[in-house]
């Protein structure tokens, strides 16, 4: 598939995500279970990257790469429920050499529900660590902010 487009907006430097909560996302008492914000989180990034023209994998390379999660802290503030209509802020604070840090938070309406910084890093299908393509380092370079929003 080529020629994918992001979905959310861009807000100044912080890519905006707005996801639906279905009842899959659940757990019985219609709360959403806390490892589908790791993956909001993920949907957000993909986006993110998809509106800024960057592929998540270059599984078509001589040395095929993809980006890996090498460190994740989650704080969770209060949950969302079924049917919630929540945004995935996301926020480009560092990229260098191989490795690249995002602050994500999840709001629904104003309140924030939960806050993740993530540190992630190109990475050969066989593990090895690989430095970022110089287009990616320059594609990503004008959202990098130290903002927080």
């Amino acid at each position: 598939m080529t020629g994918v487009k992001g979905l959310g907006h861009f807000d100044g430097k912080t890519h905006i995500l707005p996801i639906a909560v279905y009842y899959e996302d659940t757990d019985l008492s219609g709360v959403v279970y806390h490892a589908n914000y790791l993956r909001y989180m993920e949907r957000g990034r993909t986006e993110f990257f998809r509106l800024a023209g960057i592929s998540r994998a270059n599984l078509n390379d001589a040395e095929p790469s993809a980006w890996a999660i090498r460190r994740i802290a989650v704080e969770y503030h209060r949950p969302a429920r079924l049917d919630d209509q929540i945004a995935v802020h996301s926020v480009l604070t560092a990229v260098t050499g191989a490795r690249m840090n995002v602050v994500q938070k999840i709001f629904c309406g104003q309140v924030l529900l939960v806050e993740g910084r993530i540190e992630a890093c190109m990475i050969t299908l066989t593990g090895k660590l690989q430095r970022l393509p110089k287009n990616v380092l320059e594609t990503l370079a004008p959202y990098v902010t130290t903002a927080e929003t």
